[in-house]
């Protein structure tokens, strides 16, 4: 009998899953000059509840693709790297505290339960903006960021698009959510 609080894929869905990212890493390698498969590939079948993580990216459409290898800890890092803000995670507000301030009209979810739900991070400025490097994403949506603490405190969040051929950083009461706007994720395996 399965422990219900392992996060993990049967091997039929992890075959299947490594086999998607697998295309996708082939298919960008722009993204990863320099990296080889076989060994990410070694590193996700060593950590099942990572490779979990990765499926939820995927089931939410987040596409994620490895972007970096973190020489100093032996990670690589997982974007998400949908075209547009991954719809499975539109519609919701920052965190649980915006979600519960609002008296009407409350989202399904808020984003950072939702990544805390997938163990995966919100993408920091610093992030998005390495993303926007590899390509052209939200251009027509936006996807909320890493807020720093102090902003929060006075009730704002963070959220990014891309517009004009420029990424822009805007602000926004953290309670707020739209169905163009969704939230991007980091995982490092």
């Amino acid at each position: 009998m399965t422990n219900k609080n392992i996060k993990e894929l049967s091997p039929e869905q992890s075959e299947e899953l490594l086999s998607t990212l697998k295309a996708r890493f082939v298919k960008n390698m722009n993204r990863h000059n320099g990296l080889e498969w076989d060994k990410i590939k070694v590193r996700l079948q060593a950590n099942s509840q990572k490779v979990w993580s990765l499926n939820e990216m995927e089931k939410t459409g987040g596409e994620p693709d490895v972007v970096r290898h973190d020489t100093k800890t032996g990670e690589y890092i997982f974007f998400d790297c949908s075209a547009e803000s991954p719809k499975g995670r539109r519609s919701f507000c920052y965190d649980r505290e915006a979600l519960e301030a609002r008296k009407q009209y409350k989202p399904e979810n808020n984003a950072i339960d939702m990544a805390a739900a997938m163990d995966i991070e919100l993408l920091t400025e610093e992030e998005y903006r390495e993303l926007q490097q590899l390509g052209n994403f939200d251009t027509k949506t936006s996807s909320w960021i890493k807020t720093p603490a102090a902003i929060r405190k006075l009730g704002g969040a963070l959220f990014c698009d891309r517009r004009y051929d420029t990424v822009f950083l805007y602000h926004n009461g953290a309670e707020s959510y739209y169905a163009a706007r969704a939230f991007r994720g980091s995982l490092r395996v």
